[in-house]
């Protein structure tokens, strides 16, 4: 069963994840969550200062700051992933959001065509206070391998298989963990208003007898044409129930 935890000083409430992020975040009653992207990717520290003024000018403290998605130039190797999240950890510290646990809920993937030149905010979400506000959640982006458990390369479905079997089983896995996520937060794809999938290979073969009888294409899907963060992995998804979004 996943560990979800109140992160009171935010609003929100998250399931435990890795040290470098949770795998997922949803308002807590008196609150909501609302995205917000940039018109164009902006480079990481660039991106703090622009996340910290918005949320700032909201009336809303640092530590509102919820879930982000991330666009990085190619998937690192494991050792690379490890030292980014140390640097991408160190202004949650900062903001007093990182502690024991990580709440903040993550995405971060590699464009396949025109990729940043460094690691860069596509959007984040932070909550909003709200007495009337409907519940609203956003789950972190998963690969196709269970994590926390040291590494990626020795727990990967299918790994190594671009086939169409190959790819049907890492989305049926990955669709699996999003269930998963999204239960433990007390939602299910009937409540989503955005899902994103990230892979650079052909879905058609299972789009309809995997994605949408799920209930996952009930929004729509965004197919971005981008790679997971890590070598190896093929195959990542993350979705959310968000009522109020921008672009800026």
């Amino acid at each position: 069963m996943a560990d979800v935890i109140s992160f009171a000083p935010g609003g929100y409430r998250y399931i435990k994840g890795v040290f470098q992020y949770s795998a997922g975040v949803a308002a807590e009653p008196g609150y909501r969550l609302e995205r917000v992207r940039f018109a164009n990717p902006v480079p990481l520290q660039e991106g703090f200062r622009r996340i910290e003024q918005i949320i700032k000018d909201a009336g809303r403290p640092l530590s509102s700051f919820a879930a982000c998605e991330l666009r990085s130039p190619a998937p690192f190797t494991e050792e690379g992933f490890t030292a980014f999240n140390k640097i991408y950890v160190g202004t949650l510290k900062d903001w007093g959001i990182f502690g024991d646990n990580n709440p903040v809920a993550r995405s971060n993937v590699c464009p396949e065509v025109s990729p940043p030149a460094e690691p860069s905010f596509y959007a984040f979400s932070y909550t909003v206070e709200d007495a009337n506000a409907a519940p609203s959640f956003v789950v972190a982006g998963s690969g196709e391998a269970p994590e926390g458990l040291g590494n990626y390369a020795d727990h990967l479905i299918a790994r190594g298989d671009v086939s169409p079997s190959g790819l049907r089983q890492k989305a049926q896995w990955v669709l699996g963990e999003m269930e998963r996520r999204m239960g433990a937060l007390g939602f299910g794809w009937g409540q989503t208003t955005g899902v994103q999938l990230y892979t650079v290979h052909d879905i058609h073969p299972f789009v309809a007898d995997e994605i949408a009888k799920r209930g996952a294409m009930r929004a729509g899907l965004t197919w971005h044409f981008n790679r997971p963060p890590v070598r190896e992995l093929e195959y990542e998804m993350d979705c959310r129930g968000v009522a109020i979004e921008r672009t800026v």
